[in-house]
């Protein structure tokens, strides 16, 4: 990287990390996050939702105890170190040091991406993947790097294991290279060396999920139907808005240029990926903030193609676009207060639509609401179990209607058994050989339990935070007295893989 593009690179990377450090941890933990502790406390090559890495990493963050900031140190990193490898793969298409400038404002401005270091998850490292796949193939074609085939083998097959989207992203570079070239890279070694180094690599996720049924399909089934898309013009303008409308000539440019410019024909593969990689989301009806990803990439194309701009030009449009997402950053970031953002909420014209059906009353935004209430639901819950009977204590089982509840109660709750539950991985784990004599079921209705217990009454309520979803608000907690037939009998009625959470025999909830 040349000197005036580093010192872009690595002032604005520094910018990210101050504010970063600065934010995050205010709120409270994810609810993924808590799950992603539990899963990676039970160590295996796949779960029903997620491939191992970022469990596995989660639970070895919090070794020592449950540090906001110290679990979220790797997504703050990877948001860190994607500004200079825009900037690297900007310059390795011909970006000029304003250009750089220009590609390091856009990495670290854009909302969409700002908001995948805003707690450790399956995305954290989706945009730097995605940056590093396309810069290597990039360097493998136009410097000639066999062995950069090899590395982007690499990357591709570790961010399998991380998230599964990196396969329909190195499908569009390879749609990409088969419609506009070069096609001598298909019958290059190195490039099947590569290929086959990230099949491995990928391999003992894929076989698990096949030895499993496949759930993570169900799951995206259930999961995708919720999402709130809009139709595509709805959707092209909330990705206007939510990358930072003062990026999207940049990233629009992108897409056009390489079609518009003899400099930058040999680079429309990039084009075609991102183009590619926009349907597949939207076909599938995935949530908006799933294409996050692939926008470095463009940035990085899109500065290239702007490089020859006037530098006041530039200058003005990269301050500009660093100042609009300055503002929108208490939207993706804890930075006010919760009363404030609550009240910051309440006065803006155009609220942020939910991105899913379980995110409509979100009184802060799904994603900050779900991070309140879990240390009070976990204490509720002791209470309810240490109130019983010594001998039903003995042989009570904790279930919770989702795996948001179930992880809360397993990371916080102190001295309690296990939780049970039926959504996702919990399904798998089963019933830890409870019968269901004696059950406390979290955020179950009563009506619904005595379809198949002896006798049912509400023990409890959790849920007093008034930033936290209305589902857990003021929830029961029910206790359940001779269930019947058995619970492992039972238990494949409490089946469900995906976002919304019925009980036994019950419809999903609104």
């Amino acid at each position: 990287m040349k000197r005036g593009a580093a010192v872009a690179a690595w002032t604005v990377a520094a910018v990210v990390l101050i504010v970063l450090l600065l934010a995050d941890g205010r709120y409270g933990i994810f609810i993924n996050e808590l799950y992603f502790i539990v899963c990676g406390r039970h160590p295996a090559l796949g779960y029903v939702d997620q491939p191992p890495v970022i469990p596995l990493l989660s639970a070895l963050m919090t070794l020592g105890g449950v540090n906001l900031l110290v679990l979220r140190l790797p997504a703050i990193a990877a948001a860190v170190l994607l500004v200079p490898l825009t900037v690297l793969f900007a310059q390795q298409l011909g970006a000029s040091r304003r250009g750089a400038w220009l590609a390091a404002v856009a990495a670290a401005s854009c909302t969409l991406v700002t908001a995948l270091a805003a707690n450790l998850g399956t995305s954290s490292f989706e945009a730097f993947d995605f940056t590093a796949t396309a810069y290597l193939v990039t360097r493998a074609i136009l410097q000639h790097d066999r062995r950069a085939w090899w590395w982007a083998g690499i990357v591709v097959g570790v961010a399998f294991e991380t998230k599964y989207s990196i396969v329909f992203w190195a499908l569009g570079l390879i749609a990409g290279l088969a419609a506009f070239g070069p096609r001598a890279i298909f019958r290059s070694r190195d490039f099947w060396i590569g290929v086959g180094i990230a099949f491995l690599i990928a391999l003992p996720n894929a076989l698990w999920q096949l030895g499993a049924g496949l759930p993570f399909l169900e799951l995206v089934r259930n999961d995708n139907a919720g999402n709130l898309i809009g139709g595509p013009i709805a959707f092209a303008i909330g990705q206007i808005v939510m990358t930072n409308a003062l990026l999207a000539p940049l990233w629009l440019t992108a897409i056009v240029a390489p079609f518009a410019s003899a400099r930058l024909a040999p680079l429309r593969y990039l084009s075609v990926a991102f183009a590619i990689f926009v349907a597949i989301i939207y076909l599938s009806h995935g949530k908006a903030y799933y294409l996050a990803g692939a926008y470095p990439t463009m940035f990085a194309l899109g500065a290239a193609a702007c490089t020859r701009l006037p530098r006041v030009l530039i200058g003005v449009w990269s301050l500009l676009a660093a100042a609009n997402g300055a503002l929108a950053l208490p939207l993706v970031l804890p930075i006010q207060s919760p009363a404030a953002l609550q009240s910051t909420l309440a006065r803006m014209a155009f609220r942020p639509r939910p991105l899913e059906a379980a995110g409509i009353g979100a009184p802060l935004m799904q994603v900050f609401s779900e991070e309140f209430g879990w240390r009070s639901l976990a204490r509720s819950v002791a209470r309810a179990y240490r109130a019983l009977p010594p001998a039903q204590r003995a042989k009570a089982a904790i279930y919770a209607a989702t795996y948001g509840e179930a992880s809360a109660i397993d990371v916080f709750g102190r001295d309690l058994p296990p939780a049970i539950s039926g959504n996702n991985q919990y399904y798998l784990w089963g019933t830890h050989g409870y019968d269901g004599s004696v059950v406390l079921a979290v955020n179950e209705e009563p009506a619904k339990w005595s379809k198949f217990c002896r006798s049912v009454r509400i023990v409890a309520y959790y849920g007093a935070s008034p930033y936290a979803m209305p589902y857990d608000v003021h929830r029961p907690i029910v206790l359940c007295l001779g269930m019947h037939p058995p619970l492992p009998q039972l238990w494949p009625a409490f089946k469900h893989y995906g976002i919304e959470f019925p009980g036994p025999f019950d419809e999903p909830r609104p």
